[in-house]
């Protein structure tokens, strides 16, 4: 069993994805057995929360066990992490914080697995998130595609404007925006396509929604994915790994700089 107290006004899917890695892989399950209480009292369905609910999850063994991330690497200032896909950023931090002091860095999407960057210390975040800010953390990613992309490797400019109202982005060459800059390698070509992707900004869903308006959608993607591509090839799975983080960085992190750590993942 997991125990955890609301901290604010929520909903018991948001609060459990935000939370608890192992229910939020089950929590369809978990509600249907009535296995998931709020202050003592079982549910069959997502509930709104109040701050200072108290919530528990009846896990199994094996529900408990599931892997949500790996570490790559660890020492007293930062923290490497190896996400799984179907896993939220936030409930990585919220497991990573029970371990001791974590700060929380940049973010995956939940669909998205691969390398993420955690902050053991103050001195440590500071100096991570100006890396991030001046772009002295190089992040590179492999991505499966619809399609074989022309030329075989393009450094290329949009705009990226959000949509709240539809969790969308939306990107056009128009200036309207921010401006965005994606950068890919053809490493494999044919039906489907291996991209080794450099971000060189990091903007939300900058991969998935670029790639998709040049006309090359992520094998897998349920938002701009191409779907009977997908139905047709059974891809259930989003085809996108954060693969490489390689970091320039000085001060209480000197000793670090020009490391790479990559992900034994592939896609």
């Amino acid at each position: 069993m997991k125990e955890y107290v609301v901290p604010r006004n929520t909903t018991l899917a948001a609060f459990t994805d935000e939370v608890c890695a192992q229910a939020s892989f089950c929590l369809r399950t978990l509600l249907k057995a009535r296995d998931v209480r709020v202050n003592g009292a079982r549910v069959a369905s997502d509930v709104p929360l109040k701050a200072g609910d108290v919530v528990r999850y009846y896990m199994t063994r094996a529900q408990e066990q599931k892997q949500a991330f790996s570490v790559i690497f660890e020492d007293e200032n930062i923290l490497v992490v190896d996400k799984e896909s179907g896993v939220s950023s936030e409930a990585v931090f919220s497991a990573l914080s029970e371990r001791g002091e974590c700060h929380f860095l940049h973010r995956l999407d939940r669909n998205t697995s691969g390398l993420m960057l955690f902050a053991r210390t103050e001195a440590a975040e500071t100096e991570l998130l100006s890396a991030f800010r001046t772009r002295r953390i190089e992040k590179v990613y492999l991505a499966r595609v619809v399609g074989t992309p022309s030329p075989a490797h393009a450094v290329m400019e949009a705009y990226l404007k959000k949509d709240a109202a539809r969790a969308r982005v939306q990107v056009s060459t128009k200036p309207v925006g921010e401006k965005i800059v994606t950068e890919y390698e053809v490493v494999e070509g044919g039906e489907s396509a291996l991209l080794r992707v450099t971000l060189h900004t990091g903007k939300t869903h900058q991969i998935r929604a670029h790639l998709a308006f040049l006309g090359h959608p992520v094998v897998g993607d349920e938002k701009y994915g191409d779907e009977a591509f997908n139905r047709a090839c059974h891809a259930t799975r989003q085809r996108l790994v954060a693969k490489e983080l390689t970091l320039h960085c000085g001060g209480a992190l000197s000793r670090l700089d020009g490391r790479t750590f990559v992900s034994p993942r592939e896609v």
